[in-house]
């Protein structure tokens, strides 16, 4: 016993695969959330005050007064690819490594973000409804939508999970035009099939926005009232990326006027924990019973090989720091001295 309390702690803040767990066996000690809700702020501090490596997760924030409060932590090993409720500037302040898996959430994202298109654009969940409600009679001319050959995808957004959203399209036979404005010239030269556009233009096509860009102070809505405004109407917006990327008032208007055709999301702005005038819910518009909107929790990665591996590299590089070496992963790469 005394040989274990002199291994160094790990806090898994959120419930993990047993896999995960067994990792630390003789390298640290575990406090691990069990349960499917996350702990309450004052309980997650209580559990890593005395941490050097903390597992976190989407709900956990991190901020410079979290990270005062653990004056022993090493590492903060992200079991994610956004990292926007983390300040990663004040735990490189206080020589805390900040890990991320930055590409094992690409594919399963980009899945869903057609599943999204495919389920709102024609009417699945409407024709789903009504047969739980109703029984089934036989074919009725209901429920026609939109379909994904001939239209017209524009993807807000090329880094790695644009391009998978793209390259998983190719085949549907529609038009791809993408906006991303770190990249230049007219086509990337790695997706010739993937026509690169000004954003005005993206938005004034697409028959689908989809959004795969992070979370940043100059992507916080980039979808409001303007730039659905400056969409045909008809759009159907999709977004499995962050919830803070839209204004989801400004959608539930463009949903009501008829303007915008439906909202597929994954993500809501009630999650973004790092913004502190984050709306306490969905708009109840969007959750209204006939509402064109399809709405899923957050399972964006939530395929069950792929959050093994994705919680299995966070226990990598924590237990990289734990035996001093550079954790994989890192997105801040130099310490104080």
């Amino acid at each position: 016993m005394a040989q274990l309390t002199k291994l160094p702690l790990v806090v898994l803040t959120n419930r993990t695969f047993v896999e995960t767990r067994a990792m630390f066996e003789g390298i640290a000690r575990v406090i691990a959330n069990d349960g499917n809700e996350p702990w309450q702020r004052d309980v997650l501090l209580a559990h890593c005050r005395e941490a050097a490596g903390i597992m976190a997760f989407m709900p956990d924030r991190i901020n410079a007064a979290f990270l005062e409060s653990c004056p022993k932590l090493q590492v903060i090993g992200a079991a994610l690819k956004g990292f926007d409720n983390i300040d990663v500037e004040a735990a490189s302040a206080r020589g805390v490594w900040v890990t991320i898996c930055s590409d094992l959430l690409t594919i399963p994202t980009a899945e869903l973000a057609i599943g999204l298109m495919l389920a709102l654009g024609r009417n699945m969940l409407a024709g789903d409804s009504e047969i739980r409600r109703e029984g089934f009679h036989g074919w009725r001319p209901q429920h026609y939508g939109i379909g994904i050959a001939g239209a017209t995808v524009g993807i807000v957004g090329f880094g790695k999970v644009g391009q998978a959203i793209a390259a998983r399209l190719s085949g549907f036979g529609c038009r791809i035009m993408a906006h991303d404005s770190a990249l230049e010239g007219p086509r990337h030269e790695a997706s010739t099939l993937v026509e690169l556009v000004p954003l005005g233009e993206l938005l004034r096509i697409s028959d689908f926005v989809v959004l795969a860009l992070p979370l940043s102070a100059s992507t916080k809505h980039v979808i409001d009232a303007r730039s659905i405004a400056a969409m045909k109407p008809g759009t159907i917006l999709v977004n499995p990326a962050r919830g803070s990327l839209v204004d989801e008032a400004a959608v539930a208007d463009a949903i009501s006027r008829g303007h915008l055709r439906g909202y597929a999301a994954d993500v809501f702005e009630c999650e973004d924990w790092a913004r502190p005038d984050r709306p306490a819910s969905i708009d109840e518009r969007l959750l209204a019973p006939g509402s064109p909107t399809v709405l899923t929790p957050h399972i964006g990665s939530a395929v069950i090989d792929v959050r093994r591996e994705i919680e299995a590299s966070a226990a990598r590089s924590i237990i990289d720091v734990l035996q001093g070496l550079v954790p994989t992963g890192a997105i801040n790469a130099t310490r104080p001295d």
